[in-house]
């Protein structure tokens, strides 16, 4: 999945979109769903916004779900059906800060 956007990013954005279908309702926050793909086109994780508590972001769901040191987290791709969050309130990192840290080369949002 390197390069620029493909028919397969585009696919994982769809299923992205459909994650965000099952996020509980919220006057207040977005319903998103993220799903981190490896460089085969693989699934390695997906989550949605609210999936675990009230607070938590689809992208962090997602990352959350898979050990920081796993190497398939070298050469992924995260699809989000919404740009990551660069400001946040409830947490201490955002989801940008988390997918900086988890070394996230690549990032497609709808």
């Amino acid at each position: 999945m390197t390069g620029t956007s493909t028919e397969q990013d585009r696919r994982w954005l769809l299923t992205a979109i459909d994650l965000s279908h099952q996020c509980p309702p919220s006057q207040t926050a977005f319903s998103v769903g993220a799903v981190i793909v490896d460089e085969h086109g693989n699934e390695i994780s997906r989550g949605y916004s609210r999936e675990t508590d009230a607070h938590v972001h689809a992208e962090e769901s997602a990352l959350a779900k898979v050990a920081a040191d796993d190497p398939r987290l070298k050469t992924p791709t995260l699809c989000s059906s919404l740009e990551p969050c660069t400001q946040r309130r409830s947490r201490p990192r955002t989801c940008t800060q988390l997918i900086l840290d988890a070394g996230i080369p690549r990032v497609v949002t709808a």
